[in-house]
């Protein structure tokens, strides 16, 4: 398995000392450089990557290392160094580990996992002649196929990482599947598990017990190919794996918002304000931070992410924001410039446990204030009963069950006021705002009845029907 390594420093990385961490394999390793100087790598005489290494980023986010790591370290800022080791050649883990042990060593910090941490030198005794040279240079990727980029990993939480998320956009542009193998142990974070929603790309657990299994739906898989594809039965149905039975419940509960906004594409326009505002209402306390990858490593600001897609249009931007360790919330960001505007699609999960009461009764504020403020076209929030740290096991979850419905007011207009206002199956809406030009509030249960399922969807058909 790909063995990751992370070094966690307070001071950032110069230099001559990723150079001396990247001499871990003596004098005859080579170092070089890939995607444009972003990452460095400790190569073999004949060139070939052993451990790639990342630009360090400085994670001023309260609680990311522990988020994603179950490592904690000190108070304040932190610089993330993570090195990638190649699986082909077997002494490639014990390098990386070397690498981050000798920064730490030198910077004062730690490593993760701790037990890869040394400050050996690693010398390189594989016969890589005999060993096929890697058929593409992202150090990501593991085994690439026509039909399929395959990343292995083996770190107990997969996060959506800058070397993740260059690997799914790779293999977008080259039209193939991206399938990230993992133990069974593994979770996903929320926004990997949106970026793994779409088929052909997939989870794919690999069981000692059971073998390869979808971690998403549980589908049995066997590499064929050269992708992993669902083992059918005589009668064609999918096989389900035994492991993917339900967890037991804990009690813990999830409360999903998903949202979409829409502005006039104007200079004065501040993007995240509509995130912000759900966050103050349902946390009392705006967004910790933000980025386009995790970790999550910029202190909150709609000025600073306004400018990043703006200097990114016509194309989308994607964003991850997260929330005050105090209370689990993690947010995923998509700005889109359409033809009506600039549109943000929004997703927020926040985390309770058993002892906890998500805030439903706050929803209405929350909607009358998006409607008001920050052009809201729809807000569904649901309860699901999931784990209270928002990550996903490879395990069947219960679908989150919608509890309100949110029309925003302009959306009300080019529905039809009356027709809007009489749905034929109900539930009928309260109306909130200004009674010349209201939203339209459904609420269509408490979150604990699965028929709230269906009395959405009657709703959906008859708003949308032509």
């Amino acid at each position: 398995m790909t063995k990751d390594v992370i070094a966690l420093t307070p001071e950032m990385p110069d230099l001559p000392t990723l150079l001396a961490g990247l001499y871990a394999g003596g004098p005859d390793l080579g170092v070089n450089t890939a995607a444009d100087g972003a990452v460095v790598q400790l190569c073999a005489p004949d060139g070939r990557p052993l451990v790639s290494v990342e630009t360090p980023i400085l994670v001023q986010v309260p609680g990311e290392a522990t988020r994603l790591l179950g490592h904690a370290v000190e108070e304040g800022p932190v610089w993330w160094t993570e090195a990638r080791a190649s699986t082909a050649v077997a002494e490639a883990a014990r390098l990386a580990g070397s690498f981050a042990g000798r920064l730490a060593t030198v910077l004062g910090g730690t490593v993760w996992p701790p037990e890869a941490a040394t400050t050996d030198v690693v010398p390189l005794t594989t016969d890589i002649s005999a060993i096929p040279a890697p058929a593409i240079a992202a150090p990501a990727v593991d085994v690439l196929t026509d039909a399929t980029a395959v990343v292995i990993q083996d770190r107990p939480l997969i996060a959506m990482t800058s070397w993740l998320s260059d690997a799914l956009r790779t293999a977008a542009t080259a039209d193939r599947a991206l399938q990230i193998v993992t133990p069974p142990a593994a979770r996903l974070t929320l926004p990997t598990r949106s970026a793994l929603r779409g088929l052909p790309n997939r989870w794919v657990v690999q069981d000692p017990e059971h073998g390869y299994y979808d971690g998403l739906s549980g589908a049995v898989l066997h590499w064929k190919n050269g992708t992993f594809t669902p083992v059918q039965d005589d009668q064609g149905a999918t096989k389900v794996a035994e492991a993917f039975a339900p967890a037991s419940d804990t009690g813990d509960r999830q409360l999903i918002l998903t949202l979409r906004t829409r502005h006039p594409a104007d200079e004065n326009l501040v993007l995240g304000r509509a995130l912000e505002t759900a966050f103050r209402h349902l946390t009392g306390a705006p967004p910790a931070g933000w980025s386009t990858a995790e970790p999550v490593n910029l202190p909150w600001s709609t000025r600073q992410l306004t400018d990043l897609a703006r200097a990114r249009a016509p194309r989308p931007t994607w964003l991850v924001a997260v929330g005050h360790p105090d209370r689990p919330a993690l947010a995923t960001v998509r700005v889109l410039r359409t033809p009506a505007g600039v549109e943000e699609d929004i997703t927020l999960a926040l985390g309770y446990g058993g002892d906890e009461t998500p805030p439903l009764d706050a929803v209405e504020e929350l909607a009358t204030a998006l409607d008001a403020e920050h052009g809201l076209v729809t807000l569904i929030t649901s309860l699901r009963a999931a784990r209270r740290d928002l990550t996903v096991p490879p395990r069947l979850e219960v679908p989150p069950v919608p509890v309100t419905f949110t029309l925003g007011s302009d959306e009300v207009e080019a529905v039809g006021r009356a027709r809007a206002g009489n749905p034929s199956l109900g539930p009928m809406p309260a109306r909130l705002g200004p009674e010349g030009k209201p939203a339209f509030h459904y609420v269509l249960g408490d979150g604990s009845a699965p028929h709230s399922v269906s009395v959405f969807q009657h709703l959906f058909h008859h708003l949308t029907r032509e």
